[in-house]
């Protein structure tokens, strides 16, 4: 752990470092929840008195916890039927509900732990750096496992589309399986770097208040990574961000314009381009969704990608905002899976029916 306790008077808020002036530590790429809300919460302050920021985030992550714990009921609730497991489809979607559970969970425990320790300055130096190592890198595999389970269920509909009829159901359950068990182990092998890169940057700034002096140590998760390190990092960011994306995007074009073939091969009445149209009507959630989803993540993109010596106090709200939004997918998947599929609701009315007749007798 690095611990400089260098005793100095004046504190710098340059943009690049964090710390005082005399014991600075240059500030990596990429911003965290922890930069977002340093300047921001009071310390040795109850939570009634911080600032409107730091009041509405708590508000906006509970209201996203609680939509996220819903979203994940009810899909449970749908995929859990035998009927919906028969193909990789469902199995992928029954995973989903889970992870998505786990990732928003996740996102919540992030933000209560980096508040409640930088709220209350007695929090240990090994709580700080276990917090600072696992926590935001477990989120990321949660994420990342949550976008890929999605992608695999647009590349399995284009199989069957492609498939048709000699599409082997069994087989399509036992790769399912498989990828969901070797899928967490190689996003892990992707982001094992960040563990590594990561610890717990600590200070003492001195203050004279009424001629008292104060001293207040801090203690920030800082991100270091060597130029080659932050080169691999952002390759990877790019992939499980824009990997999923393309994976959604080119198995609904191909479901779209492989069906259109078929259907104007057996239904010369009508052209290739009037079927096309027919099928984008059909099927156009399946290019409106990943886009929704992409434009969501973006975020998370941008700010991964940002200088460490961006001025996040000169537009707190906005970064706040944008770390939010990049966490809604995990909140969607009921919205984008389940509502617009007439079997997936029909699936879902009957589990419900189940249930209350199950708490009535």
């Amino acid at each position: 752990m690095i611990l400089i306790l260098i005793e100095c008077l004046i504190e710098n808020h340059d943009k690049c470092v964090i710390g005082s002036s005399c014991n600075v530590q240059t500030k990596g790429i990429g911003i965290t929840l922890d930069d977002i809300l340093r300047y921001e919460i009071n310390r040795n302050v109850t939570l009634k008195n911080q600032p409107l920021l730091v009041k509405i985030s708590v508000g906006l992550t509970m209201i996203m916890f609680l939509l996220g714990l819903i979203n994940s009921i009810l899909s449970l609730l749908t995929f859990q039927n035998a009927n919906l497991r028969k193909v990789g489809c469902g199995i992928y979607l029954l995973a989903s509900s889970i992870t998505s559970l786990l990732t928003i969970s996740m996102f919540t425990i992030n933000f209560w732990f980096v508040l409640l320790t930088q709220m209350n300055s007695s929090t240990t130096s090994s709580v700080h750096r276990g917090g600072c190592i696992s926590i935001e890198p477990i989120l990321k595999l949660f994420l990342y496992f949550d976008t890929w389970l999605n992608a695999c269920v647009a590349i399995e509909r284009a199989i069957n589309v492609y498939q048709g009829i000699s599409f082997n159901k069994e087989k399509s359950k036992r790769l399912a399986r498989w990828i969901i068990f070797i899928l967490p182990f190689c996003i892990s092998a992707t982001i094992i770097h960040e563990p590594l890169h990561r610890d717990i940057f600590e200070y003492e700034v001195k203050d004279n208040k009424d001629e008292i002096e104060i001293t207040e140590r801090n203690s920030w998760c800082a991100i270091q990574y060597s130029p080659a390190i932050q080169d691999y990092n952002t390759a990877i960011l790019f992939i499980h961000l824009i990997g999923p994306f393309i994976a959604n995007l080119f198995s609904a074009l191909f479901i779209i314009f492989g069906t259109a073939r078929q259907r104007s091969l057996a239904q010369t009445n009508q052209n290739y381009i009037a079927h096309i149209r027919e099928q984008l009507r059909e099927h156009k959630q399946l290019v409106i969704s990943p886009a929704i989803l992409l434009i969501l993540s973006m975020p998370r993109l941008i700010i991964s990608l940002l200088s460490g010596c961006v001025k996040i106090s000169d537009y707190p709200w906005l970064y706040l905002c944008a770390y939010f939004i990049s966490f809604t997918p995990s909140i969607l998947v009921f919205i984008v899976f389940v509502v617009p599929s007439d079997l997936y609701r029909k699936t879902l009315e009957e589990s419900l029916r189940t249930w209350q007749r199950r708490i009535c007798h």
